[in-house]
């Protein structure tokens, strides 16, 4: 496919010079550095506020049981969700910054203030359709707001509740397909289905973007190289959103991923169940290679991460406690750390600079 030159891509009240969102990752892997580099770079860069506890070796956390944030107050410290955005800030200065809220999270709601309030200037959901989303930025009336959905149904569904209840309707939106990293918006057996693919379920959501009031649809999952992004604009997408090909920059905060990713084949990465309730796409080591061998530490549920886990029950279904096993990856623990991944994260096979990645992706 022939390049395009790349159009800014506006999102509110804000204007992201390059059409590229660095997705959210957590635990500690898009925290400040990443997201900063990104930002300052043109693209908009996306803290994640999973288990921000863990920031600085847990320095900021109130409480601590058997070296774990305890309870939900501490695994989403807003102390260190404070302090991870002022880095940030010193990196990036004014640009836009966006924060990566899961929807099946404990307290989403406190967090979503907390992120307001620490200078989040866009918020992005997924894991879950946040019905009530625009009731906690209230008092924040330049926040945008932006759901990640699966479908044109759920984006309907999404809408006729915030046009009800708020008067409003979404900043943008982001249509995920099931290449992603993490967790996934369909059921395990649909992400391998065609029509479930992303080429397959954007189209629908463009058409329901622009009947809902011409809502910038930003394509996801899966998504690698210029040649990627050229596709889906010239389907209709305003812009992509982009996580697992930053696995592969220095400025990565989950340094362990820097020694992890050009190892990785193509067959290491695993579609996966997870106590949050939604399939998973992670890498095979760490705890997937303690779950096989047997040597998978007990779970005993200490930070209460997310709703449908049901303090610890889920977890102990799936064999894992998501929240201690993505802190032990965010701390380079390579036994029993969750380490997520991208359907493509196989392809990296050098480590570069956010700045060099962003230049390869934007070069006309």
């Amino acid at each position: 496919m022939t390049k395009t030159t790349l159009k800014s891509l506006k999102i509110g009240k804000y204007t992201i010079k390059y059409p590229i969102i660095q997705g959210g990752m957590g635990v500690g892997i898009s925290w400040d550095e990443l997201a900063g580099n990104v930002s300052l770079n043109g693209a908009l860069g996306t803290i994640s506020c999973v288990g921000t506890g863990y920031y600085k070796k847990m320095h900021f956390a109130e409480k601590i049981v058997r070296s774990k944030p305890f309870e939900a107050i501490n695994f989403y410290s807003k102390n260190a969700l404070f302090e991870i955005f002022k880095n940030a800030r010193k990196i990036c200065g004014d640009s836009p910054l966006a924060a990566n809220i899961l929807y099946a999270i404990n307290e989403y709601g406190r967090v979503v203030k907390d992120a307001c309030e620490a200078g989040a200037n866009i918020i992005i959901t997924g894991a879950g359709l946040p019905t009530n989303m625009p009731e906690f930025t209230k008092n924040f009336p330049d926040v945008a707001l932006v759901p990640i959905v699966s479908s044109a149904k759920a984006l309907r569904i999404l809408c006729k509740r915030w046009k009800e209840r708020y008067n409003r309707i979404p900043d943008a939106v982001i249509v995920e397909g099931p290449l992603s990293g993490g967790h996934q918006g369909c059921k395990y057996e649909d992400c391998f289905k065609e029509e479930f693919q992303l080429e397959n379920i954007l189209a629908d959501v463009l058409i329901e973007a622009k009947n809902q009031g011409d809502i910038p649809v930003i394509a996801a999952g899966g998504i690698w190289d210029r040649g990627d992004i050229d596709r889906f604009m010239a389907l209709g997408a305003s812009g992509v959103q982009m996580a697992t090909r930053f696995l592969g920059t220095y400025e990565c905060d989950a340094k362990a991923y820097l020694d992890i990713m050009p190892q990785i084949k193509k067959d290491d990465i695993k579609l996966i169940k997870s106590p949050v309730g939604y399939p998973a796409r992670a890498l095979n080591v760490g705890i997937l290679r303690a779950l096989e061998n047997g040597t998978a530490p007990k779970i005993a549920c200490v930070s209460n991460c997310v709703q449908p886990c049901h303090r610890g029950v889920e977890a102990k279904k799936v064999g894992y406690c998501i929240a201690d096993r993505l802190g032990d990856a965010s701390n380079g623990n390579l036994e029993t750390g969750l380490y997520f991944s991208g359907s493509n994260g196989y392809r990296i096979d050098k480590i570069i600079r956010v700045k060099e990645l962003i230049g390869e992706l934007v070069r006309d």
